[in-house]
């Protein structure tokens, strides 16, 4: 379990968030949505550290965020960030760059860490794409090597910003397939995403933020239903049974509506 308690962060002069507490149950996909603007990314950056708290405390497992060695913590936390370099290097060994956690100093790759790094490549269908430069792949292309090198460190918990995106509609289907199978086995996942339908259908758990606050968490279907979601957003809201499956619709702004935030 990821609890946040009373966290605060933001940039220099530039508070983004303050006092948020939030669970974040193990074993669970967790979305986190929002308006452009409302914090989502900055939170789930200090969730992870990467961006240092001004308040407040993260606890995984009931240990403190700032206890964990750096290598302990890479062992037990994946991360596949928004924004990323794109170095002169070839997928493989990118991709093999999400074993080194996993390594001691000066040991080489075992047969296990290339086992690791080949299901990882092949359950994204970048295995295809080994020996290929990264400067030379697509965007969705490379979105999917970098999720392969997340999926190579095999950790417990995995914190997605945005994993559709640069993937076309049906490439976000299958993405989102993945991390749901990833999740089945037993993996905590936390992702922000835009695309709304897709939030409530692939997540057992979302989190509402609406400039810099909580504004609602819980069960996906009872975030939904609550209409909290449709109200942030200024648009209306359905969700309908469809063969069998519950999806979720999003459409026709209220007029007048302006959403306001402050940095993503």
């Amino acid at each position: 379990m990821i609890e946040l308690k009373n966290v605060s962060a933001g940039y220099p002069g530039h508070p983004v968030f303050e006092n948020v507490s939030l669970t974040l149950q193990a074993g669970r996909i967790t979305s986190l949505i929002g308006p452009n603007g409302c914090g989502k990314t900055t939170l789930l950056r200090g969730a992870c550290g990467l961006l240092p708290l001004s308040g407040g405390q993260v606890l995984y497992g009931g240990k403190d965020l700032r206890r964990f060695g750096r290598k302990e913590f890479a062992r037990l936390v994946s991360i596949l960030p928004q924004t990323r370099d794109v170095p002169s290097i070839r997928a493989r060994l990118l991709v093999a760059h999400g074993r080194y956690p996993h390594l001691s100093f000066g040991r080489d790759l075992t047969r296990a860490d290339r086992e690791k790094i080949a299901w990882a490549m092949e359950v994204t269908g970048t295995a295809a794409l080994g020996d290929k430069e990264l400067t030379q792949l697509s965007g969705g292309e490379r979105q999917r090597v970098y999720l392969a090198m997340t999926l190579a460190q095999d950790t417990e918990i995995l914190y997605l910003d945005e994993p559709t995106t640069y993937l076309d509609i049906g490439q976000k289907y299958e993405m989102l397939d993945l991390v749901r199978q990833v999740n089945r086995l037993g993996k905590t996942v936390v992702m922000v995403l835009h695309d709304l339908p897709l939030a409530f259908s692939y997540s057992h758990q979302v989190v509402v933020l609406e400039q810099g606050k909580v504004a609602a968490q819980g069960p996906a279907d009872q975030v939904f239903e609550s209409g909290v979601p449709a109200r942030v957003f200024g648009v209306r809201s359905q969700a309908l049974e469809i063969a069998g499956q519950k999806e979720y619709f999003f459409s026709h702004p209220v007029p007048g509506f302006s959403s306001r935030g402050t940095r993503a």
